[in-house]
């Protein structure tokens, strides 16, 4: 979430100019937003994880499996986000990251307690 403050104050120092990264419309620049609230976002939902795990029993493989799909897509989602902003053909990736956010999120439905 750190990261996501940072790269919401360098973008913030450009935002004003209409014409900033190709304008408001442009693939770039709501890339580059994507890109920072992604951190936020992803930041969440792995902070929701953990107060999951203290609150609901879930079978160990279900929490590492839902471990590192959370760890993935808070690094690749971001990543791939700016690297998108950078070259447009980098958004043949973001299956990368969005599976590995339901990675996160399947096995923690899978493991949910039934009572």
């Amino acid at each position: 979430m750190l990261l996501g403050a940072a790269s919401g104050a360098v973008i913030g120092l450009f935002f004003h100019r209409a014409d900033w990264a190709g304008g408001y419309g442009a693939l770039r620049r709501r890339m580059l937003r994507l890109g920072h609230i992604s951190f936020f976002g992803i930041g969440f939902l792995n902070f929701l994880f953990a107060m999951t795990l203290s609150q609901v029993s879930l079978p160990d493989a279900y929490v590492r499996v839902a471990s590192a799909g959370f760890l993935i897509a808070v690094v690749a989602m971001p990543l791939n986000c700016f690297l998108t902003a950078w070259k447009e053909t980098f958004r043949h990736l973001f299956a990368i990251p969005v599976l590995a956010v339901a990675a996160g999120i399947v096995p923690i439905l899978l493991g949910w307690p039934s009572t």
